[in-house]
């Protein structure tokens, strides 16, 4: 599979709707046997979005898929083992439904990129929601207990394209919590989904550093102030120590950016920075200056 944060979204661009078929909104299906899991999408900012038109959000219950009394999605694992597997026959019929709508919305050739949360997946990242953000359609199918039949992904990587994905190198009950936060990640990037999309600009992992520290009124509280350069308005003095705590706060806590950091983007006070904190430049990225390069 190809880097995920690099794929061409181009080559799935949106497609051409019907007549009165919408075509500038993100739509998402998100496909769970917890549906009410995803009621914070009706709140703050996603939730004025949709109200707005700008993100179109369906919720589907996979349960609504089985057609047993007991509304069954799961069953013991091939080959033994702990736990319980997600049957494919719901999700092959729930996705089938998801086509089968979106494209009533879209246009009958559109398909969705299918995201599915789980601790074996891609590592989510900026640079991966920024492309996904440019995407017309996203699908969200949420597993739970020891996850999704695979047959089910490679079925549905015969129509869509399908991309697992992980949060972190930690595991959670199911796929919900995931999701929502890769739904958050990715809206907020939509032009007018935030009121200044400055604000954008300067966040942690646009540029590889993390964000600086911010402050607000009253400018002294528990006798701990506000930094004086923050109040001293001068912008360009303001913009240097910004750029500094940046450097010096992921240097501190990520230091896996900084090695990844290219020193030919940097100026000459960016690497006085991280050399006071301790990196110095290494070929094409950073090396603690204790670190000695190996013959």
């Amino acid at each position: 599979m190809s880097d995920p944060d690099s794929r061409g979204a181009e080559k799935r661009g949106r497609q051409e709707a019907p007549p009165g078929a919408r075509t500038n909104q993100l739509r998402v299906d998100l496909i769970s046997i917890f549906p009410e899991y995803f009621a914070p999408l009706e709140l703050s900012l996603i939730g004025r979005a949709r109200r707005a038109g700008l993100i179109d959000v369906a919720v589907h219950d996979l349960r609504d898929f089985t057609h047993d009394r007991h509304r069954t999605v799961d069953d013991a694992p091939a080959g033994g083992g702990a736990g319980m597997v997600m049957r494919p026959e719901p999700w092959g019929e729930a996705l089938d439904a998801v086509l089968a709508g979106g494209r009533r919305m879209l246009g009958p050739d559109a398909v969705p990129t299918l995201i599915v949360p789980t601790p074996s997946g891609h590592l989510f990242t900026q640079n991966l929601a920024a492309a996904l953000a440019a995407e017309p359609w996203l699908a969200f199918a949420c597993g739970r207990y020891e996850g999704i039949d695979e047959r089910v992904l490679d079925e549905s990587a015969a129509h869509m394209p399908v991309l697992p994905v992980s949060l972190g190198d930690y595991v959670l009950n199911g796929g919900e919590a995931a999701a929502l936060a890769v739904v958050e990640a990715i809206t907020r990037l939509l032009p007018g989904v935030l009121g200044n999309a400055d604000s954008l600009t300067e966040e942690s992992h646009t540029d590889g550093l993390l964000e600086y520290p911010v402050y607000t009124k009253p400018a002294a509280w528990r006798d701990r102030d506000v930094p004086a350069v923050l109040m001293s308005g001068h912008h360009a003095q303001i913009r240097r120590w910004r750029r500094d705590q940046r450097l010096r706060r992921t240097a501190e806590r990520r230091p896996d950016l900084v090695q990844r950091l290219d020193p030919a983007t940097l100026d000459a006070a960016d690497l006085a920075v991280l050399a006071e904190v301790g990196w110095v430049p290494d070929g094409a990225g950073f090396r603690r200056a204790e670190q000695r390069v190996a013959d």
